[in-house]
């Protein structure tokens, strides 16, 4: 675990206008998480946790207080400045896998490496090698059509893997699949996190949340609990 936080939040508040109303997402939230730690964010709707996502992903910006990811403060950087960050630095998975339907697994998962500017051959070994980190490599050629719920999400991690950020979020990642498949998925992040990977995760799911190493509660923009659910020495055992 690294002595500076990965991530870095502190006073963090948000809130946005709906019609005539105001309505208080985040009310000062203070959150540090460490390089390697597998962290659950859980809350009930209204809760902030998508809020709280958004700012994490550099989608948003708080109002007030600060957010230091990998030291850097994102409130100074402009709109490319953040796209970039979001391409390089964070790994993006979601409840809907948003994979392009007439692409195949492998040109899905090459599509941040495209945008970053990296060469063709360099692409496709990358995204090779994600999609066999995965357990894909027998399904890089098929179609979103041709796999399996479980599937098409481990094709979506491949995706968040391949710049090789420094943190990986993960939004209700288990939201569409049934149990089998949520197993499966929630196995490669525990294998991703036991070689030292960090993640993120949202959910509203104790069982899937209790496969995180931490549990951040949330309640009216609040944290209200935050628990460690096992010890460092575990985590790496």
């Amino acid at each position: 675990m690294s002595a500076r936080p990965l991530i870095a939040l502190r006073g963090v508040t948000k809130s946005y206008a709906m019609g005539t109303q105001v309505v208080h997402a985040l009310r000062g939230i203070t959150l540090g998480v460490a390089a390697g730690d597998f962290v659950a964010i859980m809350g009930a709707s209204g809760s902030g946790k998508s809020t709280l996502m958004h700012i994490l992903g550099c989608l948003d910006l708080p109002d007030r207080g600060y957010y230091l990811l990998d030291g850097l403060d994102v409130r100074y950087l402009e709109d490319d400045e953040l796209a970039t960050i979001r391409n390089r630095k964070i790994g993006f998975v979601f409840q809907s896998f948003n994979l392009v339907p007439r692409t195949n697994a492998l040109q899905n998962v090459e599509l941040p490496l495209i945008y970053a500017g990296v060469r063709q051959r360099e692409r496709r070994v990358r995204a090779f090698r994600a999609l066999k980190r995965v357990g894909l490599a027998d399904r890089v050629y098929h179609l979103p059509s041709e796999l399996s719920g479980g599937q098409q999400q481990r094709v979506a991690i491949a995706r968040a893997l391949v710049t090789d950020p420094a943190v990986v979020l993960a939004d209700e990642p288990t939201g569409n699949l049934d149990t089998h498949s949520t197993d499966e998925v929630l196995e490669v992040f525990a294998d991703l996190n036991a070689e030292g990977r960090t993640i993120v995760l949202i959910t509203h799911e104790n069982e899937v949340a209790s496969r995180a190493g931490r549990v951040v509660r949330l309640r009216d923009g609040l944290v209200v609990a935050d628990e460690r659910l096992r010890s460092l020495i575990e985590v790496v055992a």
